[in-house]
């Protein structure tokens, strides 16, 4: 979310007068800053918020059950060059030559396969960060809204600002109670019924 800014789309506009994105009426909103430019930790608003923390977690999973898998087979991989170093010396130099040959390409295959594997799981977590972003900006501009912002920069990108215009911990509240874990039924829509 690096250097962007978000602008008050359709959805924010159409939202019940009075009522914001989740129910929020402005009663609700004390303590929010008035400004017309905001501040935002993405990073933080994606690994604090509780989806991004399911994200977290399933991907440390995947990541889990590859790094096992990976111990098992290196260790398989072991155990079978070991046994083919043993047979060296009485073994027909064609026929080792053949064994050795064919070892190496199942190694190199069983590398390009895990490698495969990881590229995968990276993948998803990228979409995950993105399916998250893109969940998350009718939030933004509904907090853009209710402050009367034209804009919500990412503050990495800021060279100096105050405090009180980083709105990273109202949008994390805001994430986690409209679209909580991010589950299918939550991600759905970001309006409650």
């Amino acid at each position: 979310m690096a250097g962007l800014s978000f602008s008050v789309g359709a959805s924010a506009q159409s939202l019940t007068p009075g009522i914001g994105l989740g129910g929020f009426s402005p009663e609700q909103n004390l303590g929010i800053p008035s400004s017309l430019l905001l501040t935002i930790h993405s990073d933080r608003l994606f690994s604090e918020s509780a989806y991004g923390q399911r994200i977290a977690r399933e991907m440390e999973g995947q990541s889990a059950v590859l790094m096992a898998e990976n111990r098992r087979i290196e260790a398989e991989l072991r155990a079978e060059e070991l046994d083919l170093t043993e047979r060296r010396s009485t073994t027909d130099p064609d026929a080792f030559r053949a064994l050795a040959k064919a070892f190496d390409e199942k190694v190199q295959e069983t590398r390009r396969t895990q490698e495969a594997k990881f590229l995968e799981i990276t993948t998803s977590r990228e979409e995950a960060r993105r399916e998250f972003r893109e969940t998350s900006i009718p939030i933004l501009e509904q907090i853009m809204t209710e402050t009367g912002a034209a804009a919500i920069l990412e503050q990495s990108s800021v060279l100096l600002s105050a405090e009180a215009i980083d709105v990273t911990d109202l949008a994390i509240a805001r994430v986690d109670a409209i679209l909580g874990e991010g589950d299918d039924a939550e991600a759905t829509g970001a309006n409650p019924p």
